[in-house]
């Protein structure tokens, strides 16, 4: 299962905000296109990466790279790097230009005027390899990516590829701190990754010290999904920003869910959610069905208010922010997560 949107494999673009693609990039002549030559990344090299198919040495700074993975492209963004393809982990609307996921706030003047190509969307059953070959890489990042061997052989016969980290068991249960070091250690930016997280991660804290109150609460990041509370785990990205504010994670919803990074519930297990405070991440027509199914509003965090509706796709998208967990997301998604609860 791919990441829910990552899921709109399986759900469809208003059904669940959940965020976590084959088009080529704009036609109009005075963007900059993808296949425009791109200056090398800054970083030490050669390198060798070990990761959960062997490892991949990377010889000399790449200039073309294609990110496969659902938020890879803003890995590589954040250490200066435009990939000349990705993947859209969040639906483009028909003949929408340029594609809403070059242009969330947190990642719009990283891409500028480039507009990359599309190698892959959130539902495909894997990306177009012979588009990604066209593109001519000499690095493929496949890291944030339910790509299997058979997949990760294909992309390593067209350029080098890094997939997850060797340590991740479940694809998209790695610890964002984990694949931001990963991503960076691949662009020969290893320090660099380390301190940027280092940065994310003071402001976890700061926010835990400011909110001392969080630690004594249990909360829960969740969608309403296929006309169901569909909750995620405390190891997928969005229980992890939670419990990294400081609250505390239901631990029993990793049970339920089995391996998989959120689980939809039966009316018989909605105690799991019964929780201190909710985290609600959908777009307006999902928050508003949520808000008539009578087995939410029965929840005590409801009926106290202690509700955080987030936007998904649209408005200000701290959803959108929270499900993509990125070194370039991670800061607005906190301050916005933050402010929510206040």
């Amino acid at each position: 299962m791919r990441p829910w949107r990552r899921v709109a494999a399986i759900a469809s673009a208003t059904a669940l905000g959940v965020g976590l693609l084959a088009g080529c990039g704009g036609s109009d002549s005075s963007d900059k296109k993808s296949d425009d030559a791109a200056p090398a990344a800054a970083g030490n090299f050669p390198v060798t990466v070990e990761h959960a198919f062997g490892s991949t040495k990377i010889s000399k700074a790449p200039k073309r790279v294609v990110t496969v993975g659902y938020t890879d492209d803003q890995a590589v963004l954040a250490f200066g790097v435009k990939p000349v393809g990705m993947t859209d982990q969040y639906p483009n609307p028909s003949g929408k230009s340029p594609d809403i996921n070059t242009q969330w706030p947190w990642v719009k003047d990283k891409w500028g005027d480039t507009k990359p190509e599309v190698v892959m969307k959130n539902g495909d059953t894997g990306p177009n390899y012979e588009k990604i070959a066209a593109l001519r890489p000499d690095l493929i990042i496949a890291v944030y990516s339910e790509i299997d061997k058979g997949g990760y052989e294909k992309l390593s016969k067209i350029a080098p590829t890094v997939g997850r980290t060797k340590a991740e068991k479940e694809p998209f249960s790695a610890p964002w701190q984990d694949n931001a070091v990963h991503i960076g250690k691949a662009l020969g930016q290893e320090a660099k990754g380390k301190k940027l997280v280092q940065g994310i991660q003071a402001k976890l804290d700061k926010a835990k010290k400011d909110h001392p109150e969080f630690a004594k609460q249990t909360a829960v990041p969740l969608s309403w999904y296929k006309d169901s509370i569909a909750p995620f785990t405390t190891t997928d990205v969005r229980g992890r920003l939670v419990t990294g504010i400081g609250f505390k994670g239901q631990k029993k919803i990793d049970e339920v869910a089995d391996g998989k990074f959120f689980t939809v519930l039966s009316p018989e297990r909605i105690d799991l959610v019964d929780v201190d405070h909710l985290f609600v991440i959908n777009d307006k027509a999902d928050q508003e069905a949520l808000k008539k199914f009578k087995l939410f509003t029965n929840l005590k965090a409801v009926k106290k208010g202690n509700v955080s509706y987030l936007l998904d796709s649209e408005g200000p998208a701290v959803g959108a922010a929270m499900s993509q967990g990125t070194l370039l997301s991670l800061p607005y998604a906190i301050d916005e997560l933050v402010k929510s609860v206040d």
